[in-house]
């Protein structure tokens, strides 16, 4: 799978047995859980088919599922904690100026003058409004920066680059030194 149409995009996680028919319990990473029906087969992280829901109803944060390969509540029970993908392909085409945020993963992270600030690694929510985590290369460390439209005001897909700006106090802007970046013969004087 090296198309990026059929890159894998995460879209819930099993959450364990619902009752004692075999049901299963999915949390839902999509904006509508119920959307899950819609997908057809459900596949593991390595691509193999996994879950085809056959009737599904909406719980709180996902939905309870009979599934085709679920037959018992210990069968249920043993899916518990499988994320579950689908190929990006299977998403309808956003509409312009529209994306999905799956697709930023990987653009090139830039300052509004071109600097290059990093690569978007992840796309997080923790229920406070999104967030990209940008990994800047050369073995630093990855940080975060909302993902709202002051923060990050243009995305240009087709270029493959984020612009961001009100950046963390603790990134320091490109070309600027930070304290510890002093050469040696910077010390203070006696």
């Amino acid at each position: 799978m090296t198309d990026e149409k059929d890159r894998l995009i995460l879209v819930g996680r099993v959450a364990g047995a619902f009752g004692v028919r075999g049901e299963v319990r999915l949390s839902a990473y999509t904006a509508d859980p119920m959307a899950l029906m819609g997908y057809g087969q459900l596949l593991a992280g390595n691509g193999a088919p996994v879950l085809t829901l056959t009737a599904a109803r909406p719980v709180k944060d996902g939905v309870v599922a009979r599934v085709k390969e679920v037959e018992t509540r210990e069968a249920a029970e043993a899916l518990r904690g499988t994320r579950l993908f689908i190929l990006r392909s299977a998403l309808p085409e956003p509409d312009e100026d529209e994306y999905y945020l799956a697709d930023l993963i990987g653009l090139k992270a830039v300052s509004p003058e071109g600097d290059h600030l990093g690569v978007v690694k992840a796309v997080h929510d923790f229920k406070a409004g999104d967030i990209l985590e940008i990994d800047p290369g050369m073995g630093r460390p990855s940080w975060m920066q909302p993902f709202t439209r002051e923060a990050v005001p243009d995305v240009r897909l087709a270029d493959g680059v984020v612009v961001l700006v009100k950046l963390p106090e603790t990134i320091a802007e490109p070309g600027m030194r930070g304290k510890d970046d002093r050469d040696e013969d910077e010390g203070d004087e006696a």
